[in-house]
């Protein structure tokens, strides 16, 4: 098999009962917009009960039925935040370790440093981070993906891994925290996945939403960015519909 095979995110999901939360970073078809996309999944009643939402130009995530929220300290947080260096996502609270950081001077791989694993052992759910680097001199983007994860079941300590990428049409990098379903949940292994972008939001939306396992999907977002006006457009599903 060869190493340069790109997937459609469809053939990666579509059999993958618990991925957990993904981003992916890349490049649409016509070499236009830096996409990226982010989803939750859940198995847990406190997981589920979330939407995306959009607040003070941050996409968060916020309960749906805030009388059923058991535990908010890892399931509530900022996910897509932009910064003066970029686009932030991450599945945590480390997206404002990420934004505060970097705007005192610190860079992407830096900022993450200071984070670590979730502490909800025994699973020990990696963070995972991304950054789309949309400011250069030649109308292109950078992106970097990242896993925190740890070094063995016991959660001794901190595995860090970033992954820098140039912007190549229709190209994007794919990063989930769990391989499968479990218990424990085993953890994402690997490179990010080589995914295939195309030009229209809504079919590439749609396409990773249905790809999504009906009972363990919660909320997706995605943003295309045009490289070189800055204009966007995003798209916003969420499994509990009333507050869209």
């Amino acid at each position: 098999m060869s190493i340069y095979k790109t997937y459609n995110i469809s053939d990666i999901l579509k059999n993958n009962e618990y991925a957990g939360r993904g981003i992916i970073i890349g490049t649409s078809q016509n070499g236009k917009n830096a996409v990226c996309a982010y989803f939750i999944m859940g198995r847990s009643e406190n997981s589920r009960n979330r939407v995306f939402v959009k607040e003070n130009g941050i996409i968060k995530t916020k309960p749906f039925d805030a009388s059923k929220v058991s535990d908010p300290s890892l399931i509530i947080y900022n996910a897509v935040r932009e910064s003066q260096d970029g686009i932030i996502v991450t599945n945590g609270d480390q997206t404002d370790t990420v934004f505060d950081l970097m705007n005192n001077g610190k860079s992407f791989k830096e900022a993450l440093k200071t984070r670590k694993f979730e502490p909800d052992a025994p699973n020990f759910t990696p963070r995972i981070s991304g950054i789309l680097y949309l400011k250069n001199s030649n109308n292109n983007f950078e992106y970097e993906l990242s896993i925190l994860k740890s070094i063995d079941e016991k959660g001794t300590d901190c595995c860090r891994y970033t992954y820098s990428y140039p912007s190549k049409a229709g190209l994007g990098h794919f990063i989930h925290t769990y391989n499968c379903n479990g218990n424990p949940l085993p953890t994402f292994t690997g490179e990010p996945q080589r995914i295939n972008i195309n030009d229209d939001i809504k079919e590439f939306s749609n396409e990773i939403w249905e790809s999504l396992n009906i009972n363990n999907k919660i909320s997706l977002y995605v943003r295309y960015t045009d490289i070189e006006t800055g204009e966007y457009t995003e798209e916003i599903t969420n499994k509990n519909k009333e507050n869209n």
